[in-house]
């Protein structure tokens, strides 16, 4: 790849002590040349320590505000310091940074706007409750875009600059499925890149099982809601 955008990486932390240190050190070990953020959202752990021992650059969050506000503030960081592109990066160990670049040159080399990275792509799914909601979600997506996210809930995604323009003005957009769902049907470009993921390496997913199922329904009846009335 000829071209090299900026790329900015966020990593999203929250109450993540068990898991920070070895996230950012593999990352700076595997992909040196990315820039990187924390945003550290309002932990009451030990998570902004660690990433101040280790000289992170970090974005704290005075309260817990969420994912969604998160992903907005770390947008907004983006787009006023000139990056080209920004990859949402689980700081849980689950995201692998060797995938990063491949985001990058997909995005570069077929202009799209948003690049997943999927787990799906070449791979089926198993026949968990959590994958028989992620098979419904999309289809949904296909329904009413048109078009496949073969891991609609894949949180390892890339966002060009006009996309996290959007965000940067729009603060009713969130980093979940219908949103992606959205901008498919407004004409941006969304690709997928096959990439494998490990379990979370420390701490306990607020997703338990009930609490999977719950997100997929939200979201299934979210995408319904927010097709219709935009």
């Amino acid at each position: 790849m000829s071209y090299s955008p900026r790329t900015l990486v966020a990593i999203p932390a929250y109450n993540e002590e068990e898991c920070i240190e070895n996230t950012i050190i593999e990352l700076r070990q595997v992909a040196p040349k990315f820039d990187f953020v924390v945003i550290n959202d309002g932990s009451h752990d030990r998570t902004l320590s660690i990433c101040e021992n280790i000289g992170c650059n970090i974005i704290d969050m005075p309260i817990n505000c969420g994912l969604t506000v998160g992903f907005q503030t770390a947008a907004r960081y983006a787009v006023d310091h000139g990056y080209d592109y920004m990859i949402q990066f689980d700081a849980d160990g689950q995201h692998r940074p060797e995938y990063l670049a491949a985001l990058v040159e997909k995005a570069v080399n077929t202009g799209s706007d948003i690049v997943i990275g999927s787990r799906f792509l070449t791979v089926r799914k198993d026949k968990s409750m959590r994958m028989v909601g992620s098979r419904m979600i999309t289809v949904l997506i296909k329904m009413l875009t048109g078009h496949r996210i073969s891991d609609p809930t894949s949180g390892f995604r890339l966002f060009s600059r006009s996309v996290l323009e959007r965000y940067y003005y729009d603060n009713t957009l969130n980093p979940e499925p219908e949103s992606i769902a959205l901008f498919l049907k407004q004409g941006y470009s969304v690709s997928e890149v096959q990439v494998s993921m490990r379990e979370r390496q420390g701490g306990e997913s607020y997703l338990n099982p009930v609490k999977s199922m719950q997100y997929m329904l939200r979201v299934f009846v979210t995408l319904l809601i927010v097709q219709w009335f935009r």
